[in-house]
């Protein structure tokens, strides 16, 4: 499963597969593999990017993305599916879950933005892509088997709260994220690595 998995830069990842899903597109350098599936967490620039989903994009990729984004995504070719928190569909033969993502103790990303994160399938695996969130109570029920979680601090949790949060998960490996652009670098990715139990690979 692993070696589908292609961190970019950020938040932004490819999973390649018969569906080739993108999570957050950002900063993107040209030539890559266009996207069947790109799933959006929410409206902030480094997030939900016209500029680089236009280089994924082809007249049949959808998009996944909350009611905010709607405005940025409408002259893309393909098509806009708006979701909320709670939200379940399947795309492309891809089952998804839209869950919370939200701060507990800072102002960036209000839980009454309605902000999600994703938990889809992929090669049989459920991968969790928390999104811009910090270490909150619903991972607790959160059924996972990679998880994809934000590590910089700052707008999201630091590396000790993620480690906190993958034991709520309890994925077979997780994948740190939210790093090395505009906040955070190799070292909390790092520091996570070191201070994480179960299994964790930087990508």
């Amino acid at each position: 499963m692993l070696e589908h998995i292609h961190r970019i830069v950020h938040d932004c990842f490819r999973i390649d597969g018969p569906v080739v899903i993108y999570t957050d597109p950002f900063h993107l350098p040209d030539g890559l593999p266009r996207a069947d599936l790109v799933l959006i967490s929410h409206d902030h620039y480094d997030h939900c990017s016209p500029e680089d989903l236009a280089k994924l994009a082809k007249p049949d990729t959808v998009y996944v993305a909350i009611e905010a984004c709607r405005k940025a995504l409408a002259k893309l070719p393909g098509k806009v599916q708006v979701v909320k928190p709670g939200d379940r569909l399947e795309v492309k033969g891809v089952a998804i879950q839209a869950v919370p993502a939200y701060n507990v103790d800072k102002k960036f990303h209000p839980r009454a933005a309605g902000h999600v994160g994703y938990i889809f399938t992929a090669h049989g695996k459920r991968l969790y892509f928390a999104g811009d969130t910090d270490h909150i109570p619903e991972m607790r029920s959160f059924q996972v088997d990679v998880a994809l979680l934000p590590v910089s601090g700052t707008y999201v949790m630091t590396a000790e709260e993620a480690v906190a949060a993958a034991a709520d998960l309890h994925p077979e490996v997780t994948i740190p994220m939210h790093y090395g652009e505009i906040v955070g670098d190799p070292g909390d990715a790092a520091r996570f690595q070191k201070l994480n139990p179960g299994r964790s690979v930087i990508k």
